[in-house]
């Protein structure tokens, strides 16, 4: 499979894109290089950026709250109870604005960079705009009910769409690293 960079659109790049995609809305029917990412390495990446979330959110809440939170954490069974307002910006609120900036500004979280998938538009496949990237989001809950239902979906799905990804009009996809069709000398220069 030859995937030099003149052969590849410019989504499938880590940064911006370099040249405007403007093709038909059936673009990601068409395309016969795209590579959906299935069910494991999304759930991968969600782990990896809950990880993250609570390596970041967990130490301050315990300076803030002390060993009280985290009890009231483990034994409180109500989702949307709140323990005070230092909880809801660090562990409700700063979350899903990440999750937001992410999205729009790298084409996916970090969790998802690292398993090498990205969030794109189904009509450009570029990363998703404010609307789509907060509809998409707010689309979480409906592929809650019932029982996770939506998120199962990806593994049956011929795209390996959520319902939140089709309510959304996203798609979310694996860019695997070839390194058959670069030169000794520029995976040299990558290590250095």
């Amino acid at each position: 499979m030859n995937t030099t960079p003149s052969t590849l659109p410019g989504f499938l790049h880590w940064g911006k894109s370099t040249s405007p995609v403007v093709e038909p809305a059936k673009q990601a029917d068409s395309h016969p290089r795209l590579q959906y990412a299935g069910f494991w390495r999304r759930l991968a990446a969600v782990i990896l950026d809950g990880a993250l979330v609570l390596t970041l959110t967990a130490p301050l809440l315990f300076i803030i709250y002390g060993h009280g939170y985290f009890k009231w954490l483990f034994t409180s069974f109500d989702i949307l109870s709140i323990y005070g307002a230092w909880d809801l910006i660090l562990a409700r609120i700063l979350p899903v604005v990440g999750i937001i900036i992410c999205w729009q500004t790298m084409g996916a979280t970090p969790g998802k960079l690292l398993m090498s998938c990205r969030i794109v538009d189904t009509n450009t496949l570029h990363p998703p705009n404010n609307l789509k990237a907060m509809t998409r989001l707010a689309c979480y809950f409906a592929s809650s009910l019932p029982l996770n239902l939506g998120f199962f979906w990806i593994g049956w799905d011929k795209k390996k769409q959520g319902f939140h990804d089709k309510m959304a009009k996203t798609l979310v996809l694996y860019t695997p690293h070839d390194y058959a069709e670069q030169s000794l000398y520029d995976l040299m220069d990558e290590v250095q």
